[in-house]
């Protein structure tokens, strides 16, 4: 059984949709054993203390720079023996001391169709304000692995949403996530347990 390790910075609806699929029994060969947040604040914190999971807060804001924030990160990471780390939510620029000690086991998921409207500077509503202001007719959301460069690490699940002439960042937003994200997520966090992903020439592919 693989230890999952979640990250999180805010509401953590990704969280919820993981610890639900987990309950559901919709993860296989792993179990969410820690939640490690960015802020004191976090009401993502409490969806895991509701659930009975361990929850441990490294406030971003306790360290002076990326760099040292990073190794106590790597350091509790390797505390809790991580075999997988999910970004969900998760608001920090990670120093690459932690990809490249966790290499092809950090997934997280980005809400947009990478390499379209990614990388730094693109993340929460400024995504589906880019997506809304290309004129894109579709849109959804892409789990990849984490690497050293924002969401350029290989690209495991995509899934895409209608985009809506009358589409809001706000509704476009809650679309992608209610139809793209909540399912991808768990299911790409159960493909990893199952050691049904595979990486040749840094792509990953996903095992039938």
């Amino acid at each position: 059984m693989k230890n999952i390790v979640v990250m999180v910075s805010g509401g953590g609806t990704n969280l919820q949709a993981l610890i639900d699929a987990q309950t559901r029994g919709e993860i296989k060969g792993g179990q969410i054993t820690c939640v490690i947040s960015s802020r004191a604040d976090a009401y993502a914190l409490e969806r895991a203390k509701k659930a009975g999971i361990n929850t441990v807060v490294l406030a971003r804001k306790e360290y002076p720079d990326s760099k040292t924030y990073s190794e106590a990160v790597l350091e509790e990471l390797n505390r809790q023996k991580a075999d997988l780390v999910v970004l969900a939510g998760f608001m920090t620029i990670l120093d690459e001391c932690v990809t490249k000690a966790y290499p092809y086991k950090i997934i997280n998921v980005h809400p947009a169709l990478i390499p379209s409207f990614c990388g730094e500077g693109y993340y929460g509503l400024k995504v589906h304000e880019a997506a809304l202001a290309y004129g894109v007719k579709v849109s959804g959301a892409t789990v990849h692995f984490v690497n050293e460069k924002a969401d350029a690490g290989a690209i495991i699940l995509q899934g895409t949403v209608e985009v809506k002439s009358d589409d809001t960042p706000e509704i476009l937003q809650r679309r992608i996530m209610e139809n793209v994200e909540w399912k991808l997520l768990p299911k790409a966090v159960s493909l990893f347990c199952e050691d049904r992903i595979t990486i040749r020439d840094g792509k990953a592919y996903v095992d039938v």
